[in-house]
């Protein structure tokens, strides 16, 4: 028998007031997993509503890329009739998320005032209060010192941390509705950027790594630390990453390149032992010198498929063009993505939540609203307002109806 229970989340409603990266992930998250999200912005867009990159009419693929599935609601939020709408709205779903500053009518304690157990979560930059972006926070990581092939700081493409804010905020929300199910309470979240970054250099040892050793790591371009891993041009000039974590993946670099002998004569010369990830680390330039002339003479696919075989971890380079063009797991082939048709993009895969859940499966995703385009239906569904009401709230100002 079909288990048809709903998505995870339904029945579960969030107001989001943010911009930028984090806060939005977070509440696409919550969405995907079934909960009804209402985005407010102010009447025109927040400052990411025209962000890079672009479609040819002007729509943000950012934005529409970064708020799937949600329901749209612009509003004057510098009147206090904008104001009274947002804090209803927000009252009536019982959940806020907003990396705005809380204070004066979005404060904690006004909005508690409207809805005793609400839970509120609030994304700040630094600690201390003062304000950060990803780039920002990430300068003071560390990891743009060792990242590269010198000291030379380079600052990852990849919004790392906001990524990881944004999934933090999603278990914040689910962590405090759980509570207020178990305790009829509600209460305020709020996370730093920076503390995010922080507890991730912690957890993945560089904290301590210093306390303990009094040793940084320095830039090893390609390699990987602690274990071997390495990046070589093939024959044809496409670059591939081979990661060697196990013996077993040690044995198979052997086999897959036809070097094991030249291989495990590096281990008394240079007086290590190969079949320790140190070891390997330790051994590192020799064994690039061994195999780079086996790369050399083959290309990606033939060293890829060569090393697949033999059970190592490869993966040839590509760019996000030939991500999307070429490589099958980019593609409707994986059921986490679907086509969508997005209003002001065009017909483009979109994934859904990464998590497949096998009693309760999260739907398929959604394109995102037009911006400001669910204000009627917001304002009826959720605070009965009639169609006289809500043109006169059109009519002064208040709330953008997208007629």
């Amino acid at each position: 028998m079909t288990d048809t229970r709903p998505a995870p989340l339904t029945g579960l409603k969030v107001v989001e007031i943010s911009a930028f990266v984090a806060a939005p992930l977070g509440a696409m998250t919550l969405a995907q997993l079934g909960a009804d999200v209402i985005r407010i912005d102010p009447i025109g867009g927040n400052i990411d509503a025209n962000r890079w990159p672009i479609s040819d009419d002007g729509t943000s693929i950012y934005w529409a890329s970064l708020n799937k599935g949600k329901r749209s609601v612009t509003l004057d939020l510098k009147s206090e009739e904008g104001q009274k709408i947002a804090t209803q709205l927000i009252a009536e779903a019982g959940t806020l998320v907003t990396n705005l500053p809380a204070r004066g009518w979005l404060s904690y304690e006004n909005l508690v005032q409207h809805r005793e157990d609400l839970v509120m979560l609030r994304l700040g930059g630094w600690h201390d209060g003062s304000p950060a972006v990803d780039y920002t926070v990430n300068a003071a990581s560390g990891f743009p010192i060792i990242t590269g092939d010198d000291d030379r700081p380079v600052n990852n493409t990849l919004p790392a941390w906001d990524v990881a804010a944004g999934l933090y905020i999603a278990n914040g929300i689910m962590a405090a509705e759980l509570d207020r199910r178990a305790s009829g309470k509600g209460q305020e979240i709020t996370l730093a950027l920076s503390d995010v970054m922080l507890a991730t250099v912690g957890n993945l040892g560089y904290i301590a790594e210093v306390q303990a050793t009094g040793n940084t790591r320095g830039a090893l371009g390609n390699g990987l630390y602690g274990a071997y891993g390495q990046s070589f041009e093939c024959a044809d000039g496409r670059q591939v990453m081979v990661a060697v974590i196990s013996n077993k993946h040690w044995r198979g670099l052997g086999k897959a390149t036809g070097l094991s002998e030249k291989l495990e004569m590096i281990g008394p010369l240079l007086d290590v032992d190969l079949n320790t990830e140190g070891g390997r680390f330790e051994a590192r330039e020799a064994i690039d010198a061994v195999v780079r002339p086996w790369f050399a003479a083959h290309t990606l696919a033939e060293a890829v498929a060569a090393l697949k075989d033999a059970g190592v971890l490869v993966g040839g380079f590509q760019t996000f063009e030939e991500l999307v063009t070429s490589d099958p797991r980019c593609s409707t082939e994986n059921p986490m993505l679907t086509e969508i048709d997005q209003p002001g993009v065009g017909r483009v895969l979109a994934p859904r939540v990464p998590l497949q859940f096998s009693g309760s499966p999260v739907a398929n995703a959604t394109p995102a609203p037009a911006l400001g385009g669910d204000a009627a239906e917001v304002l009826e569904s959720e605070l009965g307002l009639t169609a006289d009401a809500r043109d006169q709230l059109g009519s002064a100002g208040v709330v953008h109806l997208g007629k």
